[in-house]
């Protein structure tokens, strides 16, 4: 019986040893979905996390088997058990994924998916609440086109309809016209009325909305500036969704909505304008979702950079 603590035969690697029934080459072959603890160098002090990785490469080699996929788990697991990550620590991670493929690879890839829990201070009150946005970190290494560096992330905001409002304030005019005639106009009585629930008795109907953002950044990135860009969607949008609120926070962001009326083709054009005038941003692609409180159905739109 062989002993398994003394094992003095060599195993198998039917990847490295028998060629493919099938030859071709693969753009992509890796692993997805692992696991690993996070530690990310951001432009803001973050809260260590969980990721899903995705780290690839392609398969360059016709005739071969397959890869060696526990060299890029192992690999993963070195790296992100010991230190920060970002961009750099990415990058030399898709170089050591090519050094380990050599003869078999000439691309690399690795994606990050994960979330960012962001401290959010209310509209007015001294209140904050945590916030968590989903992120993805990607480095792309090709041989032809060089190191690619993306970020993408989603920002969850409310919409409120300029149809659905424009209907609302007809019907507040109607029932202000039924109530009072010229001759009973008076101050305190219209005050009153517009402070009662037959006064304003419609109200437009808004959504709770997302957009989401992929950018391309320079290929010098080094940290990951998610702060930065989540901040210049959401003041772009200027109702981003609350965590901790007073009522004096509750009626500010009533008064955003009603100043920020968007369909989602506004929302979209509104974060496209302002991701064209960010120079880290090389390129970029978005995409919002209206999700409707009037029809069971989403409005979206999306755009991309020129």
């Amino acid at each position: 019986m062989l002993d398994s603590t003394n094992q003095s035969c060599t195993l198998p690697d039917i990847a490295a040893e028998e060629k493919a029934k099938v030859g071709g080459q693969l753009q992509w072959v890796g692993m997805s979905d692992m696991e690993m603890p996070l530690r990310l160098n951001a432009d803001v002090n973050l809260q260590d996390t969980i990721a899903q990785v995705r780290a690839e490469v392609s398969l360059d080699d016709a005739e071969s088997r397959g890869i060696h996929m526990s060299r890029l788990y192992l690999a993963c697991d070195e790296v992100f058990s010991q230190q920060a990550v970002d961009f750099r620590v990415l990058n030399s991670l898709t170089d050591h994924f090519i050094q380990t493929h050599l003869g078999l690879s000439e691309n690399a890839l690795i994606e990050v998916d994960s979330q960012a829990l962001l401290r959010r201070k209310a509209l007015v009150s001294e209140y904050a609440g945590w916030r968590a946005y989903p992120i993805k970190l990607s480095v792309v290494n090709c041989q032809k086109t060089g190191i690619s560096k993306y970020l993408s992330f989603q920002v969850t905001y409310s919409s409120t309809c300029p149809c659905s409002a424009a209907l609302a304030r007809q019907l507040i005019q109607e029932n202000f016209s039924s109530q009072f005639s010229e001759q009973s106009l008076n101050m305190k009585a219209i005050l009153d009325w517009l402070g009662s629930e037959q006064g304003i008795h419609a109200t437009p109907h808004s959504q709770r909305s997302s957009a989401v953002v992929k950018i391309k950044l320079p290929e010098t990135q080094v940290s990951v500036p998610i702060e930065q860009m989540i901040d210049v969607v959401e003041n772009t949008l200027k109702t981003a969704v609350q965590a901790a609120v007073k009522r004096a926070d509750e009626q500010a962001f009533a008064l955003r909505n009603g100043n920020n009326l968007m369909f989602c083709e506004d929302a979209a054009r509104r974060i496209k304008q302002a991701l064209s005038t960010q120079n880290l941003v090389q390129q970029f692609h978005l995409r919002v979702t209206h999700h409707e409180s009037l029809h069971p159905h989403d409005a979206t739109a999306e755009a991309y950079s020129e």
